[in-house]
């Protein structure tokens, strides 16, 4: 037994050597620093647990691929990538390969939308009407028992919708998916995916606001074009299109050279490919006819709610600068009281689950999600079931980088947060 025990403590300690020798070699191509983890209270034994479960995750055919990247402290202490970004070609997964990031793009152009209020451009409860004077005569659908052939009649908002409102995703205004949803189908705006748009995000927007809306401003949460409305302020307030002014004043200032709303000729071939798993449970290649967008064009029209591409490295740059209060390598875009705002609940009992910042989910009370973490915490995710969050109490920021849509009964995300959590040996929140 003794034997049995010193064998399983000297491979742990050889897993732990091999584990940091393999990320010190993948690290090396990331111009983020490198640290070991037990610099910055992380376990290399623990983190090896991390491994093998996404490892797993790639061996059992749950996704075909994985980038994951942990910094804590201003270091990265863990990034590694898994598996295939293309399994027919088989092209190994990469620590730069690229992602289709869908609502992780929210955290961005909120923060482009943040920046602007910092420049006194707007104030937070200005209607959106002031900017996008199509928003003055919105109007919200209701069912009626009435004999109507919609099912639905339309009455006016009660009150403006303002860019707070936008902000928290409690405008009323979904993604076409509610009782005027022939209508969003007749009009070509239905779901998140803008890229195939053959005109300028300003156009979609302003096709929208004659739509009838989902709710009343401030009364519900919902998830819809809040952020894609926001993008086109951007472009309204700046005078630039919102792939400029992020390019301009965000990318470019952090150094996020891959991030971009459609990928240039010569990084097509680091594109990850898409998967799904079928009703079987199959993993596959998936087929969306949608997905060359990306790559072909028509290149006309930004989504600011859910266009973007991205790497792990490149949007941990954007994390770190929110989690070191809005600056990052001597580049400022916010101040750190923007960030706090950002990163407060405005939703109240709106939300559900957790608070809701400007932006960002956040964990207001542990316990009231469920999950491991730290009051403060905030975070995303992405159609695509990419998902990060930023833990400022203990200098954390969390990637996971995959490509799987749809990703129903996916527990992934639940124990990618768990198996994080387990490898902090030495805690920096304040008790």
């Amino acid at each position: 037994m003794e034997n049995r025990r010193h064998l399983s403590s000297l491979g742990g300690r050889v897993f732990a050597t091999a584990a940091w020798l393999v990320l010190a070699a993948l690290a090396q191509a990331s111009s983020l620093p490198l640290v070991r983890p037990e610099k910055v209270g992380l376990s290399t034994e623990r983190l090896g647990r991390l491994t093998r479960l996404m490892q797993e995750y790639v061996d059992e055919r749950k996704v075909a691929g994985l980038v994951v990247l942990l910094a804590r402290d201003g270091g990265v202490a863990y990034l590694q990538a898994f598996g295939k970004a293309n399994a027919a070609k088989g092209l190994p997964m990469k620590t730069d390969s690229i992602f289709r990031i869908a609502s992780q793009s929210k955290a961005v152009t909120s923060v482009a939308v943040m920046m602007l209020h910092e420049e006194g451009k707007f104030l937070l409860d200005d209607p959106i009407a002031k900017y996008i004077p199509e928003f003055a005569a919105a109007r919200v659908a209701v069912p009626t028992t009435e004999k109507s052939v919609k099912g639905y009649t339309t009455v006016s908002v009660k009150r403006p919708i303002t860019i707070r409102d936008l902000l928290t995703h409690t405008a009323g205004i979904s993604y076409g998916d509610g009782l005027a949803k022939e209508e969003y189908a007749a009009a070509g705006i239905q779901g998140w995916f803008l890229a195939d748009q053959t005109v300028p995000i300003g156009e979609v927007i302003k096709k929208l606001a004659t739509l009838p809306f989902d709710a009343q401003p401030g009364e519900r949460f919902v998830y819809g074009y809040n952020t894609d409305i926001l993008g086109y302020l951007v472009e309204c307030v700046s005078g630039m299109s919102l792939a400029e002014f992020i390019e301009k004043r965000i990318t470019g200032p952090l150094g996020m050279t891959d991030t971009h709303f459609f990928l240039p000729e010569s990084k097509k071939d680091r594109l990850t490919v898409v998967y799904s798993l079928d009703d079987k449970g199959e993993l596959k290649a998936a087929d969306d006819p949608r997905d060359k967008f990306y790559v072909e064009g028509p290149r006309v029209c930004y989504s600011g709610g859910a266009g973007l591409l991205s790497t792990a490295e490149d949007y941990a740059r954007f994390l770190l600068m929110l989690l070191q209060g809005g600056e990052f390598r001597g580049v400022r875009l916010l101040s750190p009281k923007s960030v706090e705002l950002m990163t407060a609940d405005h939703a109240g009992h709106l939300y559900g689950a957790s608070g809701l910042g400007l932006g960002f989910r956040v964990t207001d009370r542990l316990g009231r999600d469920g999950q491991l973490g730290t009051v403060g915490l905030f975070g995303w995710g992405g159609a695509y079931h990419t998902t990060y969050w930023v833990d400022p109490a203990e200098k954390l920021v969390a990637v996971l980088m995959t490509q799987l849509r749809p990703a129903t009964g996916s527990d992934l995300h639940g124990k990618f947060r768990t198996l994080v959590y387990q490898s902090i040996v030495r805690s920096y929140e304040k008790r």
